[in-house]
């Protein structure tokens, strides 16, 4: 009886995905609205969104525009941006608050290269453990006579393929992030 490995391509697919994620809260210098995905209002005695509580525009790539639905909440919103680490003063006119994006220093982006590059090793640390636990499930299995040597070579060397065509995903996501901080 051969290993189904489709456990563990999903599994494998859900680290991807969260170094994705991951990915999408580095600032490179643009606008972008998932920046603000970690960022939660006090709004009634409840953690929300921003992006439940507001519309998120990007009218120029360096600006993000938050407009609150109920307007009573545009302190709250100013004030849970200021408390984020997120690293960026919002200018509040009462109805709407801006969010200016600076260029990044080159250092502040060889900075940022280095924490992609982290993030990423996090990913393939995610992705081997997987494999390992794959590796061990197929060894218990030889053990207790559910597979012979030839299927348990056969899907060992399946999770290895697997392993390495996410860890390559995840190399080139992070080369293509990369290329993105550093471009000026």
């Amino acid at each position: 009886m051969k290993l189904e490995t489709r456990d563990f391509e999903e599994k494998m697919k859900k680290c991807l995905a969260a170094t994705e994620r991951e990915f999408s809260s580095v600032r490179a210098g643009r606008a972008n609205a998932s920046i603000l995905d970690r960022v939660n209002v006090d709004y009634y005695g409840s953690a929300t969104p921003i992006n439940q509580l507001a519309q998120i525009a990007t009218p120029e790539a360096r600006t993000l525009v938050i407009t609150p639905w109920d307007a009573s909440c545009v302190k709250d919103i100013e004030k849970a941006i200021l408390a984020s680490d997120i690293g960026i003063t919002p200018q509040n006119d009462g109805k709407t608050i801006r969010l200016n994006f600076p260029q990044p220093t080159e250092e502040r982006r060889k900075e940022l290269t280095k924490q992609v590059s982290r993030m990423a090793e996090d990913g393939k640390v995610a992705v081997r453990n997987v494999r390992r636990d794959a590796m061990d499930k197929i060894k218990a299995m030889k053990k207790n006579g559910e597979m012979t040597e030839d299927e348990q070579k056969i899907s060992e060397k399946e999770v290895q393929d697997l392993a390495d065509k996410y860890v390559k995903n995840l190399d080139a996501m992070a080369q293509e992030k990369s290329k993105e901080i550093m471009s000026v």
